[in-house]
């Protein structure tokens, strides 16, 4: 009879699972591993916590806690981060990832490897478990129908796969689903009623540029009235490096920005996000900054853009105007713990 042992996370493990990740999550969509990149996103990630990343490995008895006897068996791998300085993360635990080789795929297992990171996360004083976009470990995912395009991050919990459907029936909810989104940039074509538009918008005095910090002004305080601090160092990081991006300027104030844009190597265009200052809104510079972001992206050689958004965000109809299709979707998934 198969006897498994509990454990927290052990180095000698890291080949097993490895295989383990290929395995099992890549049915779910998520791009392969090596002993590197696996490293990488788990391991050197500044959040990783051994104490609270979980295996279950096959042995021959030993007590749960124990290290694992057989590191060629991992049958049984999951990962949870905290973080004082994360969004929620005085109240929130994320729960990264959950893997059982399909040889034992049954909800006890999976229980008992929710069970450790759940108890976890309250031993740190967490009161709610988050399957949500805001987790710091990033795992990339294959984007369908596509010859190996892939996207930087899954944004919560595949809607078609077993652990999202056990994560359901055991005090999870299900608050948003996110669309991961995909556009071949090879026929891309700015619309012509998005010209128009632009030229509506130039009668007003509003011009779509690559930005110059000699030409234009208030930038950081436009993205500070934006409220996203990610965005403030990325852009504040684009300025001084002379990393391109897109500026919506009137009469040299900053009024929007679109980008950065920058083609990694992989192919993928890699931006930040659009902004538009509320005072400037109403105008259609949102929509003319996204297209003519995607517009550059193909101008630099980029082959494909990939994003992800909520179900309900009225920009779904801004991206499949351009072209997006929806690639996959993830659920983002909230328990409340309770006192064990």
């Amino acid at each position: 009879m198969l006897k498994l042992t509990l454990s927290t996370w052990q180095d000698n493990a890291l080949e097993a699972a490895v295989a383990l990740w290929n395995r099992t999550a890549v049915k779910d969509g998520y791009k392969e591993m090596t002993a590197g990149s696996f490293n990488r996103i788990f391991l050197q990630n500044p959040y990783f916590d051994p104490a609270c990343t979980f295996l279950l490995t096959e042995s021959d008895g030993g007590s749960a806690g124990s290290a694992p006897s057989s590191l060629s068996s991992v049958l049984g791998f999951a990962c949870g981060v905290t973080g004082e300085d994360l969004p929620l993360g005085a109240d929130a635990g994320y729960l990264t990832t959950l893997l059982l080789d399909e040889d034992i795929a049954n909800d006890r297992h999976y229980s008992i490897l929710l069970d450790a990171v759940e108890q976890r996360f309250r031993a740190l004083g967490k009161t709610q478990a988050e399957a949500l976009f805001f987790n710091p470990v990033k795992l990339p995912w294959l984007i369908p129908g596509t010859l190996g395009h892939e996207h930087n991050n899954a944004p919560g919990i595949p809607v078609d796969s077993a652990l999202h459907r056990f994560l359901l029936e055991h005090g999870y909810a299900e608050r948003a689903r996110q669309n991961g989104m995909y556009l071949d940039l090879s026929a891309f074509a700015i619309p012509p009623d998005i010209l128009e538009k632009e030229q509506q918008a130039e009668q007003l005095g509003y011009r779509v540029e690559w930005y110059d910090g000699k030409r234009y002004t208030g930038l950081a305080e436009m993205l500070t009235i934006l409220g996203n601090p990610a965005w403030v160092k990325e852009l504040a990081w684009c300025a001084e490096e002379g990393i391109p991006f897109l500026v919506a300027a009137h009469q040299g104030r900053t009024a929007g920005f679109a980008g950065p844009v920058i083609r990694e190597p992989r192919g993928r265009g890699y931006f930040a996000g659009i902004g538009v200052n509320p005072e400037d809104e109403g105008k259609g510079l949102g929509s003319i900054l996204f297209f003519r972001l995607c517009d550059a992206f193909r101008g630099i050689g980029t082959e494909y853009m990939s994003l992800f958004t909520g179900e309900a965000n009225p920009a779904l109809k801004i991206y499949h105007k351009a072209g997006f299709r929806t690639a996959k979707q993830f659920g983002v998934l909230r328990k409340v713990l309770k006192e064990s």
